[in-house]
């Protein structure tokens, strides 16, 4: 049976210390409706959550636990990570932060992988600090990639809007040379599947944008639209699914042509995470489609500048918790359907 919205278990990587992170958790279930609608268990240590709640006046109250089976429905549980006290620099960049903040969210992917958590939800972390000979991973989503099953792909989420990338955290000179029949496959498949299971869309219309200005102008500013992406297109296109493109990228969102589409596919990082951020006014999320489990986050950084200040925005938080849960439930829809098929009355002789 699926499990009801108040018993969902979502797990919480702290992110870098020295951020906003433990403030927008903490803002985020303030409000005594959402632990109705969750069980949260942030991966840290209580001493040190006590003090940040302390440090803007937070009105929640923590529940430390040493182990998982201690959870208790309905309370902010915090597993104690780790012992030993912290000395924080808030608003800094230290290397200990980055130690802690990937203790955080590898135990909190081992709770999940084993499912002793139900949904992952990470605060934002530094991709700098965090390198270490124990994890070099350019951020969460490729260790995410490496543990669980599947193809990872970002999917940028507001509501109806949702921004994936053929390309994602490559130098821009590199990009061109990325884009290859295979990827461009690959990540409709993984966007398609997504809508499909997560989202609860069955027919599912995705657009794709150009590379280059104007898509080339016929290869007068570039070739690798007419060469690469308007042939893979139509072959998939051919196949039954439904992708349109490419599209030319700077009238694309200002012309609302995306409210078109269940979801657009960018060429590479900033060619959709610009007009995404723009348009998600500090709601979006970072959804990570295409594995097995459910992960999400805020759409933003560690924000060193207003760390400690008590002023951190925490909607993007919750709006990743509540994403999170939602896609949860549409997977255990999408599994129960899968399994029932309708059945077709036999033919009468």
């Amino acid at each position: 049976m699926m499990k009801k919205a108040e018993n969902i278990i979502v797990g919480i990587s702290i992110g870098d210390l020295n951020g906003i992170g433990s403030e927008v958790v903490l803002k985020t279930f303030e409000d005594s409706r959402m632990l109705e609608l969750c069980t949260p268990v942030i991966f840290a240590n209580v001493k040190l959550m006590s003090f940040v709640k302390k440090s803007f006046q937070s009105t929640s109250v923590l529940h430390g636990i040493d182990k998982l089976d201690q959870i208790i429905p309905g309370k902010i549980n915090v597993l104690n990570l780790w012992k030993e006290g912290l000395d924080l620099n808030l608003g800094k960049s230290d290397p200990k932060a980055g130690e802690y903040a990937i203790k955080s969210f590898v135990a909190a992917t081992k709770a999940l992988k084993e499912g002793l958590v139900d949904v992952l939800v990470t605060a934002p972390i530094n991709k700098y600090n965090i390198q270490s000979d124990e994890f070099k991973f350019p951020g969460h989503t490729d260790y995410l990639n490496q543990e669980l099953e599947g193809n990872a792909l970002m999917l940028m989420v507001q509501d109806t809007l949702r921004v994936g990338l053929l390309t994602d955290h490559i130098p821009l000179n590199e990009v061109a040379s990325h884009l290859t029949e295979e990827l461009i496959k690959k990540k409709i498949e993984t966007v398609k599947q997504s809508l499909i299971q997560d989202f609860s869309i069955n027919k599912p219309k995705i657009a794709v944008l150009g590379l280059n200005p104007h898509c080339g102008d016929g290869g007068v500013i570039g070739t690798e639209d007419d060469l690469i992406l308007k042939p893979a297109l139509k072959k998939i296109f051919d196949k039954g699914t439904l992708v349109f493109g490419p599209f030319a990228a700077d009238g694309f969102f200002g012309s609302n042509q995306y409210e078109k589409y269940d979801a657009v596919l960018a060429t590479y990082h900033d060619q959709g995470l610009i007009p995404f951020k723009t348009l998600s006014f500090g709601k979006g999320v970072n959804y990570t489609a295409g594995l097995s489990k459910v992960r999400t986050s805020p759409d933003h950084g560690t924000a060193y500048d207003i760390a400690g200040k008590g002023i951190a925005d925490f909607n993007s938080f919750k709006e990743a918790v509540y994403l999170a849960i939602d896609i949860y439930h549409s997977r255990n829809q999408y599994a129960e359907i899968s399994k029932k098929p309708l059945k077709t009355k036999e033919k009468q002789l």
